[in-house]
């Protein structure tokens, strides 16, 4: 299979893993006595972001093209900063439902995104690194 192929796929699975999953885990975290320190959210947070560290692995192998580097590390750092800001917050004014699917959410794009800026990053640095 193409590398292509296998980046679209990559894609497409972490899109719907990433809205599917932060929808469920979201409201589990929501209606939990705990929220997201009640261990069934913990457990199933953990296998959501071990599946998509493992995608964002894979596309950091094989999709991120050299003319697609810089683009993708300055996406995924504002994705970084809006995760670690807490953005969504006020969202709990409307309802607090709200709250926990938008940061599920954009947690699991963060767990997907981080992997392949990273590699991406290690990627692109090769080059200087062999010229010197």
């Amino acid at each position: 299979m193409e590398t292509g192929k296998i980046s679209r796929y990559v894609y497409i699975a972490f899109i719907i893993i990433a809205i599917v999953m932060g929808l469920a885990v979201g409201y589990m975290a929501y209606s939990a006595n705990l929220h997201w320190a009640d261990q069934t959210v913990r457990d199933i947070n953990g296998w959501v972001i071990l599946i998509l560290f493992i995608l964002g692995i894979i596309t950091g192998l094989v999709s991120i093209t050299e003319k697609e580097v810089t683009p993708f590390l300055i996406a995924t750092i504002a994705l970084l900063v809006a995760a670690a800001t807490d953005v969504w917050s006020p969202l709990s004014n409307i309802h607090e439902l709200l709250y926990y699917w938008a940061t599920a959410i954009l947690n699991y794009i963060v767990a997907f995104a981080a992997p392949a800026a990273v590699i991406t990053a290690i990627k692109s640095m090769l080059p200087i690194v062999k010229e010197k």
